[in-house]
């Protein structure tokens, strides 16, 4: 699991002194890894306005963690028997450089090296409208979300019923993939072919005594067509004017008549419906068609890398555009839905956790804007106390009280490795 602690400090000098100090510490004593993390200068509006963003923006940053989640324990659900790869799905598009938009990055990547996206998000817009505008888009992508799963839902449950009526024993399960027609005798004014259910153990004395159950019954009409462990399923013709007196005597012999009406119209039906209802729910995690050709490569291999502070020999761990040539090749509509929202809702998330880092930034220090923001990855989880207490000796002048509050409302979570629905951010 990767842990991120994003933190601000005034940009005066002083503070760039106590930056560069503490990251020499945390270098020295391997307590994080740490990158500059960039904010644009907002139109800061009123004191009041940013008052109410603030409460805003931490209303906002919890929905979008609980969507992420949401939207990854769906990637894990639609997978099913996939569900290994689940974290293969939850990448981020681009957002790195403008000739790199093509690429998916891996979450931890896309934090790490995180750029404000301009072009969706202007700066140059006011505070209030860029917030409602991420709002706005993560409420729609909840909405189809929620409809999105409902239909797929309902499309296993409508399956899993009828699987459950080809599952049980054989006074229970459907017969419409058991029996033929062969097996009965149909369109006859006078004659019917009963289905009868019999205990293994009494299997001698049905051939023995079915004949005799009652009159009129069709000599060597009986044939075994399945079997479980309990019993077999046999037929026997007769005719119609005696089926209540032979299912009185069957009884009463410790055999069972199974009610069944032998209609190849509703049996083609529900074979249809059992097929159809199969063919649509794996369409919804993979299709034969390919979205991309291997060889399509827009630009040449390359990894992504940035220059971390105080780190610059450090790489990136992107994945070049030859791991992702063949992106989107196989998916189903919901899946692919899933992975591209799942990026844009968290893509939304990281400008969430920047906005906040502003406008609580602000509000600390006040104006005209100019503070550091710095994104720290504790490398270990053991030594998150220790570097908790580095940043509050070298920040001490800043108000320890004050600092911790904001490094407490700025700690962030990427995805997980091992279990992509934990996907979210500890406030």
């Amino acid at each position: 699991m990767s842990e991120f602690w994003l933190i601000s400090a005034p940009g005066d000098k002083e503070n760039v002194q106590a930056l560069e100090r503490m990251n020499t510490v945390t270098s020295k004593s391997n307590l994080s890894y740490n990158t500059k993390f960039a904010i644009p200068d907002f139109k800061v509006g009123t004191l009041d306005s940013l008052v109410g963003l603030s409460d805003e923006l931490g209303k906002l940053d919890t929905f979008a963690e609980s969507l992420i989640r949401r939207m990854a324990q769906s990637v894990v659900e639609v997978m099913e028997d996939s569900k290994g790869k689940a974290q293969e799905h939850l990448l981020a598009n681009g957002g790195l450089k403008e000739k790199m938009k093509c690429l998916k990055i891996d979450l931890t990547s896309f934090v790490t090296h995180f750029e404000w996206d301009m072009a969706k998000y202007p700066a140059k817009q006011p505070l209030v409208s860029v917030v409602d505008t991420i709002a706005k888009q993560l409420a729609q992508i909840e909405m189809d979300l929620k409809s999105r799963t409902a239909a797929y839902n309902t499309l296993k449950t409508n399956l899993e019923n009828l699987e459950k009526k080809s599952m049980g024993n054989l006074f229970t399960r459907t017969l419409s993939d058991i029996v033929s027609k062969e097996d009965f005798v149909l369109d006859s004014e006078y004659l019917i072919t009963l289905l009868v259910i019999v205990p293994k153990s009494n299997y001698s004395q049905w051939q023995k005594t079915y004949e005799s159950l009652s009159d009129m019954v069709v000599p060597r009409s009986t044939k075994l067509i399945t079997e479980d462990k309990e019993g077999g399923l046999f037929t026997v013709t007769l005719f119609r004017k005696v089926i209540e007196d032979f299912k009185t005597k069957a009884k009463e012999n410790k055999f069972t008549v199974r009610e069944f009406y032998y209609d190849e119209k509703e049996i083609k039906r529900e074979r249809e419906e059992m097929a159809r209802l199969l063919s649509d729910k794996k369409q919804q995690y993979q299709t034969s068609c390919v979205a991309l050709k291997k060889g399509s490569s827009t630009f040449p291999d390359h990894k992504v890398k940035v220059t971390p502070l105080g780190n610059p020999d450090r790489p990136a761990a992107g994945q070049t555009d030859r791991e992702r040539e063949s992106e989107g090749e196989g998916e189903g509509p919901l899946l692919r839905w899933l992975k591209v929202n799942f990026s844009e809702a968290f893509i939304a998330w990281i400008h969430v956790k920047a906005l906040r880092v502003f406008v609580e930034s602000v509000l600390r220090y006040g104006l005209p804007v100019n503070f550091q923001a710095v994104l720290l990855q504790p490398l270990k989880k053991s030594s998150t106390k220790r570097l908790r207490e580095v940043l509050n000796s070298v920040f001490r002048h800043l108000d320890e009280v004050a600092a911790t509050s904001i490094l407490d409302n700025c700690i962030l979570r990427s995805v997980p490795r091992g279990d992509p629905s934990q996907a979210g951010a500890e406030h």
